[in-house]
């Protein structure tokens, strides 16, 4: 009988172990939190200004390009990780490799560069 306990605590470390590992390729794998955001916009007390995500370029992770908005042309880029208030974002950084990082596994290479 206390053979057949052993073997049961056994399993249950390496299941636990095994759901560990999962979480973790699981998060490394996954796209940071981001906005389309107008680069010309950014505002000292509100941030850069959120904008269509049409606008960002979706073929590159770090892909930005120029739209033409309502008060003229802008500097549209992908902004990652930022704290997101009244259309406004800001704290945040337009690398995402960065992003990643800041989840805190450290996944910046690998991954695909997903969009």
């Amino acid at each position: 009988m206390a053979d057949g306990r052993r073997r049961l605590r056994s399993s249950t470390v390496v299941l636990g172990g095994m759901g560990v590992l999962a979480a973790a390729l699981t998060s490394c794998g996954s796209d940071p939190d981001r906005r389309c955001v107008d680069r010309e916009s950014y505002d000292y007390a509100d941030g850069y200004r959120i904008i269509a995500d049409r606008n960002c370029s979706s073929g590159s992770a770090g892909s930005s390009g120029k739209y033409r908005g309502t008060g003229g042309s802008a500097d549209a880029a992908w902004y990652y990780d930022a704290d997101v208030s009244a259309g406004h974002a800001d704290y945040g950084t337009f690398s995402r490799s960065e992003a990643v990082d800041r989840e805190g596994f450290g996944c910046s290479g690998s991954g695909s560069g997903g969009g």
